[in-house]
């Protein structure tokens, strides 16, 4: 039998673990490689593909533009869903999201924005609203309660129709007028603007709102890039803010 002094053993230890660790990350490559093509043949128009791994073994992350999906490792099968953790009851599939549209929100003008907020809001959410919407209006209807619980509203457009319909083009005048709140306000009773145009920011928002998975209204979304899909009363919404840990609005 060979034997092996105690420094030739350590070298041959190290060596061994070095190949190990080498063939892994040559594995987990290999998979991503995999993956990655296998998703390019799916979807060949996709700006950006990015795999991350996720808690679970065996089950990758798969970026696609700004959608996130699952891959088996063995770049077999592909998920679409959600992934929940139990323990925590966390949804690890809306946190991923939530980072994306923060990514995304960063830097955005907010003298692009009709807002409506009180004093010294204690949360600030971006709400996609339609004008005609009819739970886009019953939440201006309470403008006034949001603003008392602390919540500031800042509306960007999401004409459901989409750019060449008569709900875009409300939009537009309400953007053009002359006092934005005042517009608004008079559009979501039913009332039609006066018709206007001018340089606008509508249809750049209404693609940030696809960008940002928003397919209904309204959509609220916070400064931490997380969802609210639809409405919520003021007093509802703002236990729902404190309970998903939404950030407050920091003072100067």
């Amino acid at each position: 039998m060979r034997t092996f002094k105690h420094g030739a053993w350590a070298t041959l230890m190290v060596t061994g673990t070095i190949l190990v660790s080498t063939q892994i990350v040559a594995q987990e490559e290999g998979s991503a490689s995999a993956i990655e093509s296998k998703i390019r043949a799916l979807a060949p128009a996709a700006e950006s593909i990015a795999i991350s791994e996720t808690p679970i073994d065996g089950l990758l992350q798969v970026q696609v533009n700004n959608e996130i999906y699952y891959a088996s490792s063995d770049a077999k099968y592909l998920v679409i869903g959600r992934i929940m953790d139990l323990d925590t009851r966390e949804n690890i599939t809306d946190q991923a999201k939530a980072g994306l549209r923060k990514d995304v929100l960063e830097g955005l003008d907010r003298s692009q924005q009709i807002s409506f907020s009180p004093s010294a809001p204690d949360y600030e959410l971006l709400v996609f609203t339609d004008i005609d919407c009819g739970y886009c209006r019953k939440l201006h209807e309470q403008i006034d309660e949001y603003m008392a619980a602390g919540i500031a509203i800042n509306y960007m457009a999401f004409p459901r129709a989409g750019i060449a319909s008569h709900s875009y083009d409300k939009f537009v005048s309400v953007w053009c007028a002359d006092d934005q709140q005042a517009a608004i306000t008079l559009a979501k009773t039913g009332a039609e603007p006066e018709p206007q145009q001018c340089e606008n920011p509508i249809s750049k928002q209404y693609e940030l709102g696809r960008e940002l998975g928003v397919t209904g209204t309204p959509a609220l979304v916070t400064t931490d890039g997380g969802l609210i899909p639809g409405y919520v009363p003021p007093a509802q919404l703002r236990q729902r803010l404190l309970a998903m840990k939404a950030p407050t609005v920091q003072s100067d």
